[in-house]
């Protein structure tokens, strides 16, 4: 029971021996078990008025006191940034990327970035982590478009979570990459980690690395290019353009891992003078990499609900003219 943020449960026999952050988190909607952690760490909620920690296992009969205190506004401004909005109920949001967008303010990013917009959006966001703001599951970069779904509470947030590291979450990417592949499908199994000199880059090299395993379908070959269809098993930063850059046919427009030497192969290729293909090509602004498809279950419902946002235009044309090439 809970009333103005104040509550008292009641252990019951079924709970008993379970974790104390875990019944916290299971008998209120809007408190994920890591936010009942840390007021459980920091002495916000007691056992029959004692402190105990949040792996405490809780006995039948005990009385769980605490206060879930008021959810403040986070620092960031909401601001009126169009967004291409899918799907929304009460515990989603699902949206269409548009390139260029950063996800989450940062040092060098305090504004204009899709939390600023989901803050003016979505005036029914709920508390996560003791703040009223959007709960970011997944990242897309900066210059990576497509589907993105944001959680709107904290159970929401905590649900969410818990798909993507079961992997049940299904991600479907779309990317035009350098060169004719010779098999029509195929696995790419290569741990990522830390770029072992430059550290703003990923790697297939570094000691560190953590298993990634991306799937990739040829959709269609055009002259030195191949549009593919990718499928993520897991949720590595920058996986896709690492795993294409590692198999040699790195993602079209790739300013940080695309070779010089794949550009000079396109030169070669693509003959011809400054208005030439491959002049074209190196003038593309981002890489073409499209978050196509997401398939997810509802946090409350359980509904399975799949998403699909459109090729962008900028995709497009470069697609236009490579099949206008014959």
């Amino acid at each position: 029971m809970s009333v103005n943020g104040a509550f008292t449960i009641l252990v019951d026999e079924s709970e008993h021996n379970r974790r104390l952050d875990a019944v916290v988190a299971a008998h209120l909607h809007d408190c994920s078990r890591s936010l009942a952690a840390n007021l459980i760490a920091n002495h916000k909620i007691l056992v029959d008025n004692q402190p105990k920690k949040p792996s405490y296992r809780v006995k039948s009969g005990e009385q769980i006191l605490g206060r879930i205190p008021v959810p403040e506004p986070v620092e960031y401004k909401p601001e009126p940034i169009a967004l291409n909005i899918l799907y929304q109920d009460s515990d989603v949001v699902v949206l269409n990327k548009p390139a260029g967008l950063v996800v989450h303010p940062a040092p060098g990013h305090a504004s204009g970035t899709l939390v600023n917009a989901l803050l003016h959006h979505c005036p029914d966001l709920g508390g996560i982590g003791g703040e009223i703001r959007p709960g970011i599951v997944h990242r897309l970069d900066k210059d990576t478009s497509g589907t993105m779904v944001v959680a709107k509470n904290a159970a929401a947030l905590e649900a969410l979570a818990k798909q993507f590291k079961d992997r049940t979450v299904r991600k479907k990417y779309l990317a035009l990459v350098y060169g004719e592949l010779k098999k029509d499908a195929g696995t790419i199994d290569l741990p990522i980690g830390r770029h072992p000199v430059h550290r703003k880059q990923m790697s297939t090299t570094t000691r560190k690395g953590r298993r990634a395993e991306t799937s990739w379908r040829v959709c269609e070959k055009f002259k030195g290019i191949t549009l593919l269809e990718l499928t993520l098993k897991t949720g590595r930063t920058h996986q896709i353009r690492v795993h294409c850059a590692a198999m040699g046919h790195p993602i079209v427009g790739d300013q940080v891992y695309c070779s010089r030497k794949r550009l000079k192969d396109m030169d070669r290729l693509f003959s011809g003078g400054p208005s030439s293909m491959a002049a074209q090509l190196k003038a593309v602004p981002r890489q073409m990499l499209h978050a196509w498809r997401l398939r997810l279950t509802q946090p409350r419902t359980g509904e399975i609900m799949t998403f699909e946002s459109p090729i962008p235009t900028d995709m497009e044309t470069v697609i236009d003219k490579l099949r206008g090439m014959g």
